[in-house]
């Protein structure tokens, strides 16, 4: 049986915080949720408690640089995710053309014993 979950509290400030960054173009929900700690369904709670005016007050100034951040964490995460596939799709071929070298070689092997001999 697990122990007793953390409940975390967050205030205001930070709630909105959190809502302002991920509002930001180019921003996922699920970049600034792992960015803050917080699981994305949270994020997306607070998110629509501000759209239906539950959760109001002053929006702190959002650091330019970390939603900057946020964007190229997102580009090099693809980035990442292409270079993974190419590479397993790589290392599929040498496999394939790896198996594929012996075949070749004994039916090279069997025509110039069969040329010599006749």
């Amino acid at each position: 049986m697990p122990g007793p979950q953390k409940v975390s509290r967050y205030g205001i400030e930070f709630k909105l915080r959190a809502v302002k960054m991920s509002e930001a173009a180019g921003v996922l929900v699920k970049d600034v949720a792992e960015s803050l700690c917080i699981h994305p369904f949270m994020l997306s709670k607070w998110r629509k408690q501000v759209r239906d005016g539950v959760l109001t007050g002053a929006v702190a100034v959002i650091d330019p640089v970390s939603v900057a951040e946020l964007v190229r964490l997102r580009e090099l995460e693809i980035r990442y995710q292409r270079l993974v596939m190419e590479h397993d799709l790589l290392k599929k071929a040498i496999r394939f053309a790896s198996a594929r070298k012996p075949t070749s070689s004994l039916s090279s092997k069997q025509t110039r014993k069969s040329g010599r001999s006749g």
